[in-house]
């Protein structure tokens, strides 16, 4: 009996271990791929593979949350009906498991995406950088916001021209990045978010426009100033304080050292001061200050003096020479000794020129002088001379010294040229003619030298030739007389005859 039960207790241990490690196999999901929100789609799980006394459970999940059940079916091949929503938009999955046994380890499928379209709505544009006006040189940043819609393309556009992607521009989906904005970003904003179902439902939304407006900061201002007469006595600098660039309303303010002279917004970039003025005296340094409520610029500081014109009047000229060298043009400068606002009048013949004619062009370079530019001609010849005066004040007017100008003059040599040249062609001739003189002196001189000296030579020849003869005689009578002292003569007579000796008795 033991025996047997033994036996029954080693077959019973052995199938409840068989029992506990049965495994289902992978169960199959199918369905859409595509589904709009609000359809009603079926997904099919079938598993094959399962122990055949088991209840069955098939359960459908959204991958990565099995918290949320989206259908059951007790059944090992199960069709889960589904209203799609926005939220069902990713991967599926089914798992099987067996019912009220948790011996059995559950199975899960392959994922399957779904993808679902819900058509956009209600787009909105959000400034998340601030305000809708600010100054230049800041970032921009919009997004653009939906109500609905999932798998979103965007797109926007500046006064309803796109928005292109640039170094400075950075058109990140759903976001707008503008970098350093400047007065040109300004304008109206919009975002055009878009998807599609198919190649043939498409779904739109565009966003109301957003008016942003870049500010430009205010530039330096020039300034400057002019003198105005009011009557015998009284002056005034107009003080002039201009900016190039800079959003409106500006607020411009004169400083005349540290002191505040002046303060006044205009809606322009350019405004006038009226400052009292004593002539020839320095009134100290005027400045401009601009302000569009961002940031203050400065002009430089100008002397505020002004000095009466003074004599005297200088004028001169040079000349420019053609092919054939004749003068063709002129270049006629005025200037004046002294004067800070000097105004430059050119006449001929007492007649005004003014800006350019046919033959002459007035150039003004106050304070420093002016030019009058001339073509010579039949036209241009005449008396010219200019006045100087202050440019507040005609009573001040300073005549220079008048030039007479012509061709034929210009191109007649100076009397003082051809007495020059003249001088100097007669001195060449005298230094010539004393030269030869010299030369022709000399030469006589020599040559008489050189006679005497020849004369000398040819006397000194006869005598050497005289000596030489009678040293030749004389040698010549010692070699004789030494031969008739070597002969051995046989007849007396006979050497005598030789010798040149008379014979005896002789």
């Amino acid at each position: 009996m033991f025996p047997y039960l033994l036996v029954g207790m080693l077959l019973g241990s052995c199938y409840c271990s068989k029992e506990g490690s049965m495994t289902l196999g992978r169960p199959e999901l199918s369905g859409p791929s595509l589904a709009m929100v609000t359809d009603i789609i079926t997904f099919d799980c079938l598993l094959s593979i399962y122990p055949k006394k088991e209840t069955i459970l098939l359960e459908l999940f959204k991958e990565g949350n099995r918290d949320k059940l989206l259908g059951v079916y007790s059944s090992s091949n199960a069709s889960f009906p589904l209203i799609v929503k926005a939220s069902h938009d990713g991967n599926l999955e089914c798992v099987a498991r067996v019912q009220n046994n948790s011996h059995v380890e559950p199975s899960v499928s392959y994922t399957h995406n779904l993808k679902v379209i819900e058509p956009v709505a209600g787009a909105e544009v959000i400034i998340q950088s601030g305000a809708e006006e600010f100054f230049e040189g800041r970032t921009l940043e919009l997004k653009c916001t939906l109500t609905a819609g999932n798998h979103v393309s965007y797109k926007w556009l500046l006064n309803g021209q796109p928005v292109l992607q640039s170094p400075l521009n950075n058109v990140a989906n759903d976001h707008l990045f503008i970098n350093r904005a400047t007065s040109a970003d300004s304008g109206l904003y919009m975002c055009v978010a878009t998807n599609k179902y198919n190649t043939t439902t498409v779904f739109t939304s565009n966003s109301s426009e957003v008016e942003i407006t870049v500010k430009d900061v205010v530039s330096n201002p020039a300034i400057s100033f002019k003198v105005l007469k009011e009557n015998s006595n009284n002056y005034f600098a107009v003080v002039t304080c201009q900016s190039t660039r800079g959003t409106l309303p500006i607020t411009f303010s004169l400083y005349n050292r540290t002191e505040l002279a002046f303060n006044k917004t205009v809606e322009e970039r350019k405004v006038n001061f009226k400052v009292p003025l004593d002539l020839d005296r320095h009134s100290g340094w005027l400045q401009c200050q601009a302000n569009n409520a961002d940031e203050v610029a400065y002009s430089q500081r100008l002397p505020l003096q002004v000095v009466s014109v003074g004599g005297p009047v200088m004028l001169r000229y040079d000349y420019d020479i053609g092919q054939n060298y004749a003068v063709i043009g002129l270049r006629l400068y005025c200037k004046t000794r002294k004067g800070s606002h000097p105004r430059y009048q050119w006449f001929l013949n007492q007649t005004l020129l003014q800006g350019r004619g046919s033959f002459y062009y007035v150039v003004n370079q106050p304070p420093d002088q002016s030019i009058l530019l001339l073509s010579v001609g039949r036209s241009s010849a005449g008396t010219y001379h200019c006045e100087v005066s202050d440019i507040f004040d005609n009573t001040t007017a300073m005549s220079s010294n008048k030039q007479y100008i012509d061709k034929m003059v210009l191109n007649r040599l100076p009397v003082s040229v051809v007495a020059v040249v003249f001088g100097c062609f007669i001195f060449l001739v005298v230094l010539v003619s004393a030269c030869c003189f010299l030369g022709v002196l000399f030469r006589g001189r020599k040559s008489g030298k050189e006679s005497l000296r020849s004369q000398e030579m040819e006397t000194f020849a006869v005598y050497e030739d005289e000596l030489e003869m009678s040293e030749y005689r004389e040698d010549n009578d010692v070699v004789m007389s030494a031969r008739c002292d070597e002969f051995d003569w046989v007849s007396k007579t006979s050497e005598d005859e030789v010798c040149g000796r008379p014979a005896d008795g002789l």
